[in-house]
Order: C-alpha cells, then structure tokens, then sequence
C-alpha cells in the first residue's frame, strides 16, 4: 500500500506467454498490493502462466472481447477488489514496470488523479524501435487531439496509465467501444469531468515478440480517434450530443 491505498495492477493480456513473465517479476512489491490478469481467449498459454507465476487475480474470456473489453473487465475487478488507485501496465514488456512508484506518488500526493507514462516526452520512441510511421501518426493524432480537446497532453495513445478509482467510478467506461478506440474513449470521459492528467516520460522498446496492432489496424485506429475528438468538441460547444459522455 501506499498510506492506507490499496494498489493495483491490471494487466490486459492476449498472446502475452513470451512476454509476461519477466513484465511480472518488474513489478514492485510490496507497493502493488495485488495484480490481476485477464486473459482475452489467448491461443497460447498466457492464462496458465499467470496462475504459475502466482499472479493474484487471473480471469479468462471464453471468447475474445477485444482490447477495450479486456479493460472493462480488469477495471471492474480491480474495483470490486477495494483498489484505491488502479495502473494498468500490459504484458508485452514494452513498458517499464519501474515507473509504477512515480505514477502512483503522483496520484497518491493529490497532484493528478490521472496519470500518463508517455513515450513521447524525451527523445527515447524512435531510438527505442517504434516504427517512423507509428511516430508521425502518434504526433500527428496527438496535435490535433490537443487542438480540439484544449489539452496539452505529449502523448494520448499510451497503453501505461494509472487512475484514482474515484475516476473510474465516476466515467461509464462501459459505454466505450470494446476495441482499441477505448483508450481515446475513456480520455474524452475524464476530460469531460474535468480532470487533469499527469504525465511521466517512459523508455520505449519495440522488439520481436512485443504486442503491435498492425497498419491496417492503425488506420482504423486513427480514423476513429479523429471521429471522437471531432464529437467531443462538437458536443463541448453543443452542437451534438455524445451516448459515451452523457
């Protein structure tokens, strides 16, 4: 715990066997009171390996949900479980679970009640192996997302994130789409609540066996992401009305 907060770790996991384990062994105990894994209808043994591990809480989907609804299930666990201040951190090792105690300081200081770890901050994403036109997408997604939301966030498309559980308890995350535009969906909902975000610099590594949407996936992420922060400012100046923000 970190005074008297209870400390979670969500881990949203499909095909992550080769990853997870040494994702896991990084975590800092005894900060993280508890980390729970839910595995998304994985053809490996990802599942069987959290249990191995002695990962505390490991759920399985009997059929695919999809990124945004392995997250809804990890959210409402880690919430049901009494969490205080919830980060998720995936599996596939491209993100430092080192951070964890900064992210979670600044959240437990009162500072954020949302924190980013952002690969942009820094000049680390390139040298670290994203991919150039994953880079350019990232930046250019980011500066029109800032342009319409009136944020000054470096990076909105960050898997590494760590919330206040009021802040979950106060957005219907629900609503948001069980694909990857979940992550853009639930920034919309905690903007529109008017919290503000936090963010810390995080090493960037691409490799082989890490998790990456390819680019066909990319595009109709990006479509996506500029449809719903087109939608937040048409619905911030009362133009139309969001189902995701009402």
């Amino acid at each position: 715990m970190v005074g008297n907060k209870k400390v979670v770790v969500i881990m949203p996991a499909y095909n992550a066997e080769r990853t997870l384990e040494k994702t896991y062994q990084r975590i800092p105990r005894p900060l993280v009171d508890e980390v729970i894994l839910t595995d998304d209808a994985s053809s490996d043994q990802t599942a069987a390996l959290a249990r191995r591990l002695g990962i505390d809480c490991v759920m399985e989907h009997p059929r695919n949900r999809g990124y945004g609804g392995n997250q809804k299930t990890c959210f409402d666990a880690a919430l049901d479980r009494g969490a205080d201040i919830v980060v998720m951190l995936h599996p596939d090792y491209q993100y430092a679970p080192e951070l964890i105690p900064a992210m979670v300081h600044l959240i437990d200081s009162g500072l954020y009640p949302v924190v980013f770890a952002s690969r942009i901050l820094g000049t680390g994403a390139l040298k670290g192996g994203m991919p150039l036109y994953k880079y350019v997408f990232n930046r250019m997604l980011t500066a029109f997302q800032n342009l319409l939301m009136g944020l000054k966030l470096s990076e909105y498309h960050t898997g590494y994130r760590a919330f206040h559980a009021d802040v979950l308890r106060g957005v219907d995350y629900h609503k948001n789409s069980d694909d990857f535009v979940f992550d853009n969906q639930i920034i919309l909902q905690i903007a529109h609540r008017g919290h503000e975000i936090g963010e810390v610099s995080c090493p960037t590594r691409y490799f082989a066996e890490a998790s990456s949407i390819n680019f066909r996936r990319s595009m109709t992420y990006g479509w996506g992401v500029l449809f719903h922060a087109i939608g937040y400012r048409l619905h911030q100046l009362g133009l139309v009305r969001m189902r995701i923000l009402k």
